[in-house]
């Protein structure tokens, strides 16, 4: 398979075809073209020509194409489609992907499209979706799915899967339910193969499965997951009633999602936005952390004023003014980064104190080694051993401290339930560059004697 590459003269084509609209030829041209490449595509052209593309090409592609458009372009497009041509895109989806775009329309059109949705079973599995957060298992999951009970014979099972995998698009696993549609376990395919017509399921079932509850957190639900290689699990209801599966290509969502929303928090971006939003959003999004930077280098400039005289007799303090910083920062964001990512991959073992321990023998090392090669140039380029012994010693105390807050800031926030990917961005860089100033200069004063 040739891998799809959008071009600008793709794009003109395309963008030619229908102003003179060529129905046929846009369609043979996009007749083999995957859903997700026919987005990228859509991604790329105007309201206009985005809207007559999707009315032009059938709704069992479009369908797929709206849950892979930007946000906004797929917003811009539903609001060019009547409520019968939204509805019949919907009864082509998955009903996880139906309730998400049910979810951005208007609410005053919401009852108008669902009432448009001719299958009443998947309408009313929408609807059903609609009721979960958007962060929780419920709110990833999908309505389609195979189960058979418990009391079914093999003949009997066999039946009715055929009529039920007709609207899954993908059969993972076949659920075993009780009358009372209790997730009990599930079946192999090869016992199903296997076994006698006569044999009940309930005599050649696995037991054991794993499942999630209906209100688990979606990034729960990806570590869970991600830990024992699931392709997909089952979703349970308080009552431990079979509700519906999450499949992997959600998950993999769920986790893109976090990265992104991780990756900017470690940029001092307070919330999610993408380089298409206006100024306005985007301002929004950066002044907070950059404030919260002028705050430091205030409080920097300060703790320098109070070591003015120091600074005045010993120039050279101020030329390694911006190392310390930077080091202090950097060791800080790297503590934090290992913490953070052993947070989200459940992979941090043992206590707090242990844990403080270790970085703080990390740090000492470091420090120590990085220290020795500083003393030897400053006392080189100064020619004063105290002034070098005090930059040296100095750094290693800033990279020991920086280590420390690096370690503790995350761990403290996960406990109170605050995202700690907040610690690697210019939360922690700041906290640790006045610190390692104010420490700095601290040892400088007693080791000079000033």
């Amino acid at each position: 398979m040739i891998p799809f590459k959008l071009t600008e003269e793709l794009i003109a084509e395309i963008e030619q075809l229908i102003e003179n609209q060529k129905n046929t030829k846009l369609e043979g041209l996009l007749e083999e073209v995957h859903y997700a490449d026919v987005a990228e595509i859509i991604n790329e052209l105007n309201e206009d020509d985005a809207t007559y593309l999707i009315k032009l090409l059938d709704s069992d592609k479009t369908s797929d194409v709206l849950t892979e458009l930007d946000d906004d372009v797929r917003e811009a497009i539903l609001n060019n489609l009547s409520v019968k041509e939204i509805a019949g895109e919907l009864e082509e989806l998955d009903t996880d992907d139906a309730a998400d775009i049910v979810a951005e329309l208007p609410d005053e059109i919401v009852q108008e499209v669902i009432s448009e949705i001719e299958d009443r079973d998947h309408a009313k599995d929408i609807v059903d979706l609609l009721r979960y957060d958007e962060n929780s298992a419920g709110g990833l999951m999908a309505k389609e799915l195979v189960k058979v009970n418990e009391n079914w014979n093999v003949l009997t099972c066999v039946k009715e899967m055929r009529e039920q995998a007709e609207n899954v698009t993908r059969v993972h696993s076949i659920y075993v339910v009780n009358d009372d549609d209790v997730l009990l376990g599930r079946l192999s395919l090869k016992d199903l193969l296997t076994t006698s017509t006569k044999t009940h399921i309930k005599d050649v079932y696995i037991s054991k499965v794993d499942s999630v509850n209906v209100n688990e957190d979606s990034e729960e639900v990806a570590k869970i997951m991600s830990k024992y290689d699931l392709e997909a699990i089952p979703v349970v209801d308080e009552m431990g009633r079979l509700v519906g599966r999450i499949t992997i290509d959600d998950i993999v969502d769920v986790i893109k999602e976090e990265a992104d929303k991780d990756y900017q928090l470690a940029a001092g971006i307070s919330q999610v936005v993408e380089a298409d939003d206006n100024i306005w959003e985007l301002t929004r999004a950066r002044l907070p952390w950059l404030f919260l930077g002028l705050i430091g280098g205030v409080g920097a400039a300060a703790i320098m004023g109070g070591f003015e005289e120091m600074i005045s007799k010993h120039a050279i303090l101020f030329f390694f003014t911006p190392l310390i910083a930077a080091m202090a920062g950097n060791v800080g964001v790297q503590s934090s980064a290992i913490i953070v990512q052993g947070l989200a991959n459940d992979d941090l073992k043992g206590s707090v104190s242990n844990r403080l321990i270790k970085e703080m023998l990390l740090a000492t090392l470091n420090g120590l080694i990085l220290a020795m090669i500083l003393l030897l140039f400053t006392w080189w380029w100064n020619g004063d051993f105290n002034t070098a012994l005090a930059i040296s010693l100095s750094l290693v105390a800033v990279i020991i401290v920086a280590g420390i807050i690096g370690t503790f800031i995350p761990l403290f926030l996960d406990k109170r339930g605050i995202d700690p990917a907040i610690a690697t961005g210019p939360f922690i860089t700041t906290s640790n560059d006045i610190f390692g100033i104010l420490i700095y200069f601290w040892i400088a004063k007693l080791i000079l004697g000033i």
